[in-house]
């Protein structure tokens, strides 16, 4: 698969797109979510097509919450791609490296517009998938002297730490883990608050990864309130993020408004970076993923 960077220029045109409305080509409702109310998961389902691409995708993907098997990813998915000149299927693609990916190169977009200037401490909370896949991208991308890994379950975060070159220590709290990071990264499947405002350096820039569903939480009030809010989506941010929506934040911006250049990106502030995923963001990098194999073969 190549590597998560390759799909920014990409995925910058899609954020822009989404934002500039039906002009700018990009059709996706806001996800639906099914509850598997018994076993604890869900069942998303994310269609998306890109003029721009001439791409027409579904992802479906499940996640699931407190699993007590922990060899199972707590999210798992698959991308269809269709030929949108006729409708029909032309490939089927693992949907959790595609997610990874994407969104790992979502939150370098992210950071790239909204970090402090100097930044050098880089700070991950939690060390699942996700946390790999941005480790790779902001490692590839950008230079920070330290990175700070927090995890519940430390030796997660010992196995991450261990499996990567590079300046990484574990911490014990994400307190200390948090303390004077520049850039922040929280990749939990938390419920409720890992993150608090308190621990924040001033003009730091978070990017909030988890808590994807409208009653989960990863930063508290006081964090959500201070900081300059960016998102992909108002309309999903206001109904899936449990952040944005039990904090009663408002939305600054959305990230393809700031890269049009209609809304500014505020380094100098406190920014966090509510990412949820969109499937236009699946469908870029399906297409991306689909047409380097095409070339190959």
């Amino acid at each position: 698969l190549p590597r998560a960077s390759l799909l920014l220029p990409g995925l910058e045109a899609a954020l822009a797109n989404f934002s500039a409305g039906a002009a700018g080509g990009v059709a996706q409702p806001v996800r639906t979510v099914v509850p598997v109310a018994r076993h604890g998961g869900f069942l998303g389902v994310m269609p998306a097509y890109s003029a721009a691409e001439d791409a027409l995708t579904t992802k479906l993907v499940t996640f699931y919450e407190h699993k007590k098997d922990s060899s199972v990813p707590s999210h798992q998915a698959t991308v269809f791609l269709f030929d949108p000149r006729n409708g029909t299927l032309k490939a089927l693609l693992d949907g959790s490296v595609i997610t990874a990916k994407r969104t790992a190169a979502v939150s370098a977009i992210a950071t790239k517009l909204l970090m402090p200037p100097f930044a050098e401490v880089l700070c991950i909370l939690g060390a699942g998938v996700q946390a790999y896949s941005h480790y790779d991208i902001f490692m590839e991308l950008f230079s920070f002297k330290e990175v700070r890994i927090w995890n519940r379950t430390k030796e997660n975060a010992e196995k991450l730490a261990n499996s990567v070159d590079g300046p990484v220590r574990v911490y014990s709290s994400a307190q200390e883990a948090v303390s004077g990071a520049d850039v922040i990264i929280t990749v939990t499947m938390a419920t409720t608050p890992i993150l608090f405002g308190e621990w924040v350096k001033p003009g730091a820039h978070i990017n909030a990864v988890g808590a994807s569903r409208p009653d989960w939480r990863e930063l508290d009030d006081e964090l959500m309130k201070n900081s300059i809010l960016f998102v992909e989506s108002r309309e999903a941010a206001l109904t899936e993020s449990g952040d944005v929506i039990l904090s009663g934040a408002e939305i600054f911006a959305e990230l393809g408004e700031v890269l049009q250049g209609t809304k500014p990106a505020l380094p100098e502030k406190t920014t966090v970076f509510k990412s949820l995923g969109m499937a236009v963001e699946d469908t870029v990098a399906a297409k991306f993923v689909y047409d380097s194999w095409s070339a190959r073969n």
